[in-house]
């Protein structure tokens, strides 16, 4: 009986936990309709022709046939690495906006990699992942350290590093022998170094297939390891984990230096699944930036990634069909910004009901 109500108890959690997302996701849809009502010239009554043809065509824009499937994939992949880094960070208590940076470094590790001639993909592929890790890893242990030993914020120290990671990679493009003259970009990288696609129409890698493992792995440390739980324990109450005897400092580089090492790996997989090179960047390509809006979206639940990779993935393919349909592709945007706010709103509520609850037992007490 007591076990028949533990699994009632987890479902109705999981229920509640699942609302607030998908309430996030019906508003921005229901704001965006205006804006394709004002793009398409439709009155206030067509408003349900305007809902039907906004998700007709992003469902038949990312889900149109197996080609756009799997070409939605590719936008999935990298979202999903970087919403699980983002996830682990958020945990500790920690706000790794630095993600971008790590999955740049990742990006530059396998275009390097993977131009050794000569090697067994058995040996190049893995190789290229371990160089992944290793990058995002140690690009973001230095906003960790600092944090830890300093006490200095690791926002400004990781936003810092995005921009030395953007101008390393093109200090090594354009003025070093890897990178090709005249040209701005890197060489193809060797056939054993690229991942295996899912079809020749498509750039749809086992990428995808990497970072839903990494997802349920990460899921498996957060929940059942001792390692999970000090990093969720810094990450709810630091004074309470170091009464306790755990190391907040030693939690809060581990935490960044695995959160890096995740952006890293998914840099490494879409260079060597979908780049194949890299190349003179004038801007960030964004990715590190929209895995915090993942993370947010999954409540940073690292499973919770997937399907909100998911979302943001669809959103982003469908972009292109669209503008076809004489629909702004900042429709796109505006979901993605109204889910983030309504998502955000979650938060705001219960830091005032834990600020009140503090109030009341300080009264109380």
């Amino acid at each position: 009986m007591k076990k028949d109500n533990k699994i009632v108890s987890g479902i109705v959690n999981a229920l509640k936990s699942l609302a607030f997302p998908m309430a996030s996701v019906l508003v921005s849809l229901f704001v965006a309709v205006f804006f394709v009502m004002w793009s398409k010239g439709y009155a206030i009554t067509q408003y349900f022709q305007a809902l039907t043809d906004l998700i007709t065509i992003i469902v038949k824009g990312s889900f149109g046939d197996k080609t756009k499937i799997l070409d939605t994939m590719v936008f999935v992949t990298p979202l999903l690495f970087t919403g699980v880094a983002n996830a682990i960070a958020f945990k500790t208590g920690l706000f790794n906006i630095g993600t971008e940076g790590q999955f740049t470094l990742g990006l530059l590790s396998a275009a390097v990699i993977g131009l050794i001639p000569g090697l067994s993909p058995w040996i190049h592929v893995p190789l290229i992942i371990l160089g992944g890790i290793l990058a995002g890893g140690l690009w973001a242990a230095v906003p960790g350290f600092l944090k830890a030993k300093f006490g200095t914020n690791e926002v400004i120290n990781s936003i810092m590093m995005n921009y030395i990671a953007l101008y390393f990679v093109n200090l090594i493009v354009l003025r070093t022998p890897i990178g090709i003259p005249n040209k701005a970009t890197t060489p193809i990288i060797k056939k054993s170094a690229q991942l295996i696609q899912f079809s020749p129409r498509s750039n749809a890698n086992i990428g995808l297939i990497i970072g839903i493992l990494c997802a349920v792995i990460v899921y498996w440390i957060l929940s059942k390891t001792v390692w999970g739980y000090e990093l969720r324990a810094v990450g709810t109450s630091p004074l309470a984990a170091e009464y306790g005897g755990i190391s907040k400092a030693k939690n809060i580089v581990l935490a960044m230096v695995i959160s890096g090492a995740i952006a890293g790996l998914g840099g490494a997989v879409h260079l060597a699944g979908f780049m194949h090179s890299t190349t003179d960047m004038m801007g960030t390509l964004g990715y590190g930036f929209d895995g915090i809006s993942v993370a947010l979206l999954a409540k940073n639940n690292p499973i919770g990634c997937i399907p909100a990779a998911v979302l943001f993935g669809v959103l982003d393919s469908s972009s292109r069909l669209l503008q076809l349909n004489s629909i702004p592709k900042e429709i796109v945007y505006l979901i993605q910004a109204v889910v983030i706010i309504f998502v955000s709103t979650d938060y705001i509520v219960k830091y005032f009901k834990n600020k009140k609850r503090k109030k009341e037992v300080a009264i109380n007490g």
